[in-house]
C-alpha cells in the first residue's frame, strides 16, 4: 500500500519547527528532507526516522522497525501528532546525520 499525500502533507506541517521540511517520492513512497538532509521515510503511511545515537538515547521508548521488507531499523513515529518529539528528534538525528563523514561512491 503506498503512502498518500494528504498524510506526507501532514507529517510536513507537523515537522515545520523542525526546519525546512521537504518530502520527495521515492519507489512509491517517500523519502523525507530537513534542511537537505534525508532522513526520514515515510511507508504505509507511517514515519520511519534514521536511528543515530543521539536518538536513541534521546527517545528510548520509541521503537524500532524496517519500514519496509529488507530494510535496516529505523525510529518507528507512532504518534505523528507528538509535534514536539517528532521535531525535537528530527533535530537531532540531522545534527547526527549532518556530522557523519560523506560516503564517496565509486
Amino acid at each position: 500500500m503506498a503512502s498518500h499525500q494528504d498524510f506526507v502533507d501532514y507529517v510536513a506541517e507537523q515537522l515545520r519547527d523542525a526546519g525546512d521540511i521537504r518530502s520527495r517520492k521515492m519507489f512509491g513512497e517517500y523519502g523525507v528532507y530537513c534542511d537537505g538532509i534525508f532522513f526520514a521515510v515515510i511507508c504505509d503511511d507511517q514515519l520511519f526516522i534514521k536511528v543515530t545515537p543521539a536518538g536513541e538515547a534521546a527517545f528510548p521508548h520509541l521503537p524500532k522497525a524496517p519500514p519496509y521488507d529488507g530494510a535496516r531499523d529505523y525510529i518507528w513515529v507512532e504518534d505523528v501528532d507528538d509535534r514536539d518529539t517528532m521535531a525535537d528528534l528530527t533535530r537531532l538525528t540531522c545534527l547526527a546525520l549532518q556530522a557523519q563523514p560523506k560516503k564517496r561512491w565509486k
